[in-house]
């Protein structure tokens, strides 16, 4: 065979995810760290947004909550919806950190596509936060969508393991 085919068999399907998804109002358009959007800076190798302090300013305005940010407690019960969401639908956990303002995971799944994953987590999280009585129904708690990287070898698969577990407050790696 070919090694350009070879290469492609190897890759044509995902090892695994590397999902992360924020909370409600903690990275907003115009922060100094930069951002993406749904429309003009989500592409492949787009810049980000840059920083933009009236941006900031505007977009904290037109927020209707304040922002979601995650105690103790509902860390435990974020960590143990996702969980029970891995063992629900056959996904395989292989790695989790849920912080204060946002939640990193690793999950391989021999079906699914991880934007339908994550909204999975999400929603189990929001309904286990919800049923133990910490936040109200009005309550808005994630940001809109996340990040979803495909994790094409068992490589990608350790490097994002090992961010996750223990590179908090790097760079996300590349898996190209």
């Amino acid at each position: 065979m070919k090694r350009d085919y070879i290469e492609f068999n190897e890759r044509s399907t995902a090892k695994g995810y590397l999902i992360t998804f924020r909370c409600y109002g903690t990275w907003l358009h115009g922060d100094e760290r930069g951002s993406v959007d749904r429309r003009y800076f989500n592409a492949y190798g787009a810049e980000k947004i840059k920083p933009n302090a009236e941006k900031q300013r505007t977009k904290i305005r037109l927020m209707r909550h304040e922002p979601f940010m995650l105690g103790p407690r509902e860390r435990s019960i974020v960590e143990a919806a996702i969980k029970e969401v891995c063992l629900v639908r056959g996904y395989i956990p292989l790695a989790l950190n849920v912080r204060t303002n946002h939640i990193h995971l690793v999950v391989s799944s021999a079906s699914g596509i991880p934007e339908r994953i994550m909204d999975s987590f999400k929603a189990y999280s929001t309904k286990a936060l919800r049923s133990a009585g910490l936040v109200n129904g009005e309550r808005k708690l994630w940001s809109r969508h996340g990040s979803t990287r495909y994790l094409w070898t068992e490589e990608h698969v350790a490097t994002a393991v090992d961010y996750v577990l223990h590179g908090q407050g790097d760079e996300l790696p590349k898996f190209e």
